[in-house]
């Protein structure tokens, strides 16, 4: 391969040159058959805009990514839900050409992704989670491109209210804030996101595209502490400035992704831009026109029992619904449903458990597996889909009392009526985004085991990284995250995208 591949590279050289030589032998009039002429589409001695430069590179690299076939991108997770340990799950993304590497938080609860900016001051310079903090620099990157408030993408992004545009500056700039108080202003840049890419069965590709993201100048709140702190947030929301939708939207992923998270240990987990398959998933419709992955839950059953709540309670209108989060930590439930479900389990448990209240939370001092003395708790959705909580995914380990374990109510009471399944309810389960479907899906499983992922989206196949084994007859491919990654540089891959996508 690298041998044909030296001889095309000599082949194509040899044919520029003698075209041309025989453009001066022959004149421009007088050429040869078979050969072209070239001419320039910016003047010799002419000047241009360097703004009006990348506006045509990036309608050309659009073009050429119409014509890429695409395929399914994952991405390693590390972190847990324990709040006692990381409290988070986050991932790693590469950005910048030469590419740098950045830890982001999985967010399917907002929709950008942001890295911090080197130009920010009061954003931390160290971690507690043992990782090393980068700053994105435009200007050390060749690829890089800041949006302008005259660019069209920034108009369109202000006409969703994601963005502002500084006249001092000339930046299309943004401001955000978060649930828990945190938030982060900057601006948004264009730069390569590079990823592992299957175009076929089993070949794995190095490839990368252009995406838009937020340069992060400014943080507040939690975001500010050392404690937790990584390079940024990667938004999986629906909006079109998500990754998922840039990506889908040039047919380099299929508009679906996935994740599992591991609960247990030192957690870690998959995250697929891509449709992890299992029989035991069921799906639920998403309700339309939110901004978050909004749910109709209907009821909440502990020990088989229905609990006492008005179902109007989980209803999305106003502020109120049901979201899943893995942004998340723990879960949320509204005031009006939080007594009934905490009644419920302990009116459920055995008589060996020791019921305390531990500032101001309910909580229970356990002598033996929590897995044999506490209910089974179901949620259930529209569509018939139920989704089973074990007691470890609506209890908190808090410590030990008197020499028991104390286990809490993970659930949070919340007074704004919404209802957040976060990752103390979505680990150690498949979760799929469907928005092409417009539906949500999961099953149990152990996250730390292969997954099988589809590799048919529509008439395009679509198969992703990892050591693989695919499965031809069923359409899907073994993704093991505990193998490393062999990548094959693909001949037809450099030819279709060329160098403004691959180092």
């Amino acid at each position: 391969m690298g041998c044909r591949m030296k001889f095309l590279n000599v082949v194509l050289v040899v044919a520029a040159v003698m075209a041309a030589a025989a453009a001066v032998a022959f004149g421009a009039e007088k050429l040869p058959a078979g050969v072209l002429s070239l001419e320039r589409i910016f003047p010799l001695n002419g000047k241009m805009e360097l703004e009006e430069v990348r506006a045509r590179d990036r309608a050309r690299h659009a073009r050429m990514l119409q014509s890429f076939a695409g395929g399914i991108v994952n991405f390693p997770v590390v972190g847990s839900s324990d709040p006692y340990l990381v409290g988070l799950y986050f991932t790693k993304v590469r950005l910048g050409t030469p590419p740098r590497e950045y830890n982001v938080q999985i967010d399917t609860g907002s929709d950008i992704l942001w890295v911090t900016c080197s130009s920010c001051d009061d954003c931390p310079r160290t971690s507690g989670l043992g990782v090393e903090l980068n700053f994105y620099d435009a200007t050390i990157s060749s690829t890089a491109s800041p949006i302008s408030c005259a660019d069209q993408v920034c108009a369109s992004i202000v006409q969703t209210a994601s963005a502002e545009c500084s006249t001092e500056t000339n930046q299309c700039g943004y401001s955000f804030q978060y649930g828990d108080g945190s938030g982060t202003t900057g601006h948004y840049v264009a730069d390569l996101l590079y990823f592992d890419t299957v175009l076929g069965t089993s070949l794995i590709a190095n490839s990368s595209a252009p995406i838009i993201f937020g340069c992060s100048t400014s943080q507040s709140g939690d975001l500010t502490k050392t404690d937790r702190a990584i390079d940024g947030i990667f938004g999986f929301g629906q909006q079109g400035l998500s990754v998922i939708s840039q990506l889908s939207s040039h047919r380099i992923t299929p508009k679906v992704f996935s994740h599992c998270l591991k609960g247990e240990g030192n957690g870690g987990g998959i995250l697929v831009l891509g449709e992890i398959l299992d029989p035991r998933i069921v799906y639920s419709p998403l309700v339309p026109s939110q901004a978050h992955y909004n749910v109709y839950l209907q009821s909440i059953a502990v020990n088989g029992q229905l609990v006492p709540v008005d179902p109007s309670v989980f209803a999305t209108s106003g502020n109120r619904g049901t979201i899943v989060d893995s942004g998340t930590t723990l879960a949320y439930i509204a005031t009006e449903a939080y007594d009934p479900f905490v009644n419920a389990i302990t009116a459920a448990v055995s008589p060996s458990v020791r019921p305390i209240i531990s500032r101001g939370k309910p909580c229970f001092l356990v002598s033996s597996s929590i897995a044999e003395i506490f209910p089974p708790v179901s949620l259930n959705f529209d569509g018939g889909a139920s989704m089973a909580l074990r007691p470890s995914d609506y209890l908190v380990h808090m410590g030990f009392v008197e020499g028991a374990a104390m286990w809490c109510i993970g659930f949070e009471k919340q007074d704004q009526g919404v209802t957040i399944l976060g990752d103390l309810v979505l680990k150690d389960k498949i979760f799929v985004y469907d928005l092409a479907r417009q539906r949500i899906g999961w099953a149990d499983y152990d996250c730390s085991s292969s997954v099988n992922v589809s590799i048919t989206s529509g008439k395009d196949e679509f198969i992703n990284a990892g050591q693989l084994s695919v499965n031809r007859a069923s359409g899907s491919l073994l993704f093991n995250p505990r193998h490393t990654r062999t990548i094959f540089h693909l001949l037809s891959l450099v030819l279709m995208i060329g160098s403004p996508f691959l180092t």
